[in-house]
């Protein structure tokens, strides 16, 4: 194996080779952490990477069960008010006290203005501090997912965001940064060690943490490297000793290793395509006028005329889940029944543009990225070639997620590409933020085409607050089939996990893609 040669992602790696006895474990990914502040995007690698500095109230354990974190009990004083006993004896990273007061400010700061955070506060009335070690959240109506629901509403220390004038979290679709941006101060078991962004991040092992942790790894140097090749490189060559997504192509090359093992099972994460059903005019698009895709023959054109199957077999090499709903099968939720697919058909995508009134079709922009879910560019190619074969030409803007995402999040987007795994495990999540008419206290805050229908966003509240399963089930069912029916948005397929480590690397890979540090062991 020929090594790589001494770029600046090569020395940086080396670099952290440098300390005698401690054991560093070297993790590379396709793209960084856009941000320090655990309130500034809601994605699921930014909300991993920060959760290994910062903590909820409740968490979960290795089999995504609900587990203590920073509160250690909770309890329903009313069907509208949860108490929560909070850990005493917790730190923050920089020594000063968890308390009652930062719970509060982290709940109002997640919930402000320019926070990606709000759809999972949105049913929250108030969190009220009890006394230092007690609070109580209560609910607009009974919510009885609620721990479920704040698991990844990580807390920050009121005084120290204060002090550095970071009080609101930044906006990434304004493009606004203040002091969380780069630096942090969690609770968690790693704190940050140093901050390049795009270049390097450096963690180490948080030595006043309040729990045992399950790793014998002292620092973890974090690099991005975008390129698949250069990436697989360097896992070849012993440069770095995990790397996550594996590039689909390189899988049987990096079995064939003998100090690489390669980790592979299904993800809970559902890749969709989005439409602006909004605007009476379509940006990025030849239609001058009007919006083709406020009609339903023109959404349901789009969807037919995509081949999924194809895209499956040759763009993700077998290592997908076509899907006709929203959320993938392990959901609280999930309607295996309603999981059909509209049958690829692209003469009846022609038939119903023309029966639209674009019987040539039409020009759009497609916004997608390419370094954030597995093959993502890729596939948003196979859609564009397959929508040209009905005459709707799509324009690609395939971009790194560091700008791709602000840009769709400020809804300055007519045609988008989005992945999505409830962070609650649960179904009424991704109604609310996915299916749910946007709403001023974050519902539908990822909405981002303006999909509505008011039965689906009656349902969506009572879901919410329904105790009886089956009742709670049966609703569910019923709004997915509104959505499906209204061909709300086009959901593609559930991509699988690929990641890869050294043979003496112990990781733990959990289906909604998480990487917690602290259950990494170096043999």
């Amino acid at each position: 194996m020929t090594k790589l040669q001494p770029t600046l992602i090569a020395l940086a790696l080396a670099a952290a080779c440098g300390l005698a006895g401690a054991k560093t474990v070297r993790i590379a990914n396709q793209g960084d952490a856009t941000s320090m502040d655990p309130h500034s995007l809601n994605e699921s690698f930014q909300l991993s990477f920060t959760g290994n500095v910062y903590e909820p109230l409740v968490a979960h354990d290795k089999k995504l069960g609900l587990v203590p974190g920073l509160a250690t009990r909770w309890s329903q004083p009313s069907p509208t008010v949860w108490r929560f006993e909070l850990r005493r004896g917790v730190s923050f990273h920089d020594g000063a006290p968890f308390s009652a007061d930062d719970v509060v400010f982290s709940f109002k700061r997640a919930a402000s203005e320019g926070s990606d955070m709000r759809s999972y506060t949105s049913s929250i009335k108030e969190v009220r501090k009890i006394d230092p070690h007690t609070v109580e959240i209560e609910t607009t109506a009974p919510f009885p997912i609620l721990p479920d629901v704040i698991s990844l509403v990580y807390m920050m220390s009121r005084s120290w965001c204060e002090t550095h004038k970071a009080e609101n979290p930044v906006d990434r679709r304004k493009g606004i940064e203040n002091a969380a941006s780069f630096r942090a101060n969690g609770t968690g078991p790693f704190r940050l060690k140093e901050r390049q962004p795009s270049t390097r991040t450096v963690l180490v092992r948080h030595t006043g943490y309040w729990d045992k942790i399950e790793s014998n790894v002292d620092e973890v140097v974090f690099t991005p490297i975008g390129n698949d090749a250069t990436r697989v490189a360097a896992m070849l060559s012993g440069e770095i000793d995990v790397m996550e997504p594996v590039p689909l192509q390189d899988l049987d090359r990096l079995k064939a290793s003998p100090q690489v093992r390669v980790l592979l099972a299904p993800e809970l994460r559902t890749i969709f395509l989005g439409m602006d059903q909004k605007r009476d005019e379509l940006q990025y698009s030849s239609v001058k006028g009007k919006n083709p895709f406020k009609d339903k023959r023109v959404r349901q054109a789009v969807y037919q005329a995509i081949d999924i199957e194809t895209i499956k077999s040759r763009v993700m090499r077998n290592a997908a889940t076509p899907t006709a709903l929203m959320v993938a099968p392990g959901i609280r939720g999930f309607a295996p029944e309603l999981n059909k697919r509209l049958p690829h058909d692209p003469e009846a995508a022609k038939k119903l543009l023309a029966e639209a009134g674009y019987p040539n079709g039409f020009e759009v922009a497609l916004n997608c990225p390419n370094d954030r879910y597995v093959n993502d560019g890729e596939v948003c190619q196979a859609v564009a070639a397959n929508l040209a074969r009905v005459g709707i030409k799509v324009n690609l803007q395939a971009e790194t997620k560091a700008t791709y995402f602000p840009k769709i999040l400020s809804r300055n987007t007519s045609f988008y590409m989005l992945g999505w795994t409830p962070g609650t495990y649960d179904a009424h999540n991704a109604l609310n933020a996915l299916m749910a008419t946007p709403g001023e206290k974050g519902q539908g805050q990822f909405n981002l085409g303006s999909y509505s229908n008011p039965r689906l966003d009656e349902l969506t509240l009572k879901i919410q607050a329904e105790t009886d399963a089956a009742r709670r089930n049966e609703m569910i069912r019923e709004a997915f089939k509104i959505h499906q029916d209204d061909v709300g948005h086009i959901p593609l397929h559930q991509q699988s996990l690929a990641w890869a480590a050294k043979k003496n690397i112990e990781l733990v890979q959990q289906a909604d893609n998480f990487m917690l540090y602290k259950w990494i062991v170096v043999k």
